[in-house]
């Protein structure tokens, strides 16, 4: 009988017990699937090691994800910043039970199909401008739909709710268009696994919290 291999990457020699999937795994399963492929439970004393002392190779990929993402989180307004934060948390929320997978690609023909309805619509013209392919519809549709929830809050702040909302989905749409090319080597979908770190594992991201309840929507507006 050969060497038992990590049950996660089916490569290296498993070191480290792993209450998530009840079996032993490698150190760099641990290190880079922890949050992101493996649903690790908050007692898991890897986890609270790492978020108390993060490796190298964890600091770095932080770094990394860090400075791509805060040149596209320039210059927005607070409001348009907490936006973009909904949009993110709402994409990732979407992408855990989409089927077919979500790809980056979807992600930034969603976001601007979304925010072209937006533009149109500040126009006077309304138009629900469509998505070609059927995984980015249904994240349109899912994106417009946080958008109506806003809108229902906004008051006579509407049309400053639509201009804020759609630069914010152009600059998600930014994100998912440039990832893979910035972030050169990162497994895809590149976007979509940078916004899955930053959202399940707040402790190792500059990025505040992004509830996509009610009451936390209600706060966006900003009078």
């Amino acid at each position: 009988m050969g060497q038992q291999k990590c049950p996660a990457c089916r490569d290296r020699k498993p070191k480290r017990s792993c209450p998530a999937l009840g079996a032993r795994i490698c150190t760099v399963c641990c290190a880079t699937k922890r949050q992101v492929e493996i649903d690790c439970p908050s007692d898991c004393v890897y986890l609270s090691s790492a978020r108390a002392h993060p490796p190298a190779v964890v600091q770095r990929r932080q770094e990394r994800d860090v400075s791509f993402i805060l040149p596209i989180a320039s210059e927005l307004t607070d409001t348009q910043y907490r936006l973009l934060l909904l949009f993110q948390s709402a994409t990732v929320k979407h992408a855990e039970a989409a089927l077919p997978k979500l790809r980056d690609k979807d992600i930034a023909e969603a976001a601007a199909t979304a925010a072209s309805t937006l533009e149109t619509a500040r126009k006077g013209i309304i138009y629900e401008h469509q998505a070609v392919s059927v995984p980015a519809q249904r994240l349109t549709s899912e994106l417009g739909r946080v958008v109506a929830a806003l809108s229902a809050q906004a008051g006579s702040q509407l049309a400053r709710l639509e201009r804020d909302a759609a630069l914010a989905l152009r600059r998600l749409e930014q994100g998912a268009r440039t990832a893979a090319k910035v972030l050169d080597g990162d497994e895809p979908p590149v976007y979509l696994n940078l916004l899955t770190r930053m959202l399940k594992d707040p402790g190792g991201s500059t990025e505040p919290d992004a509830s996509d309840a009610p009451e936390e929507r209600g706060r966006i507006i900003i009078p």
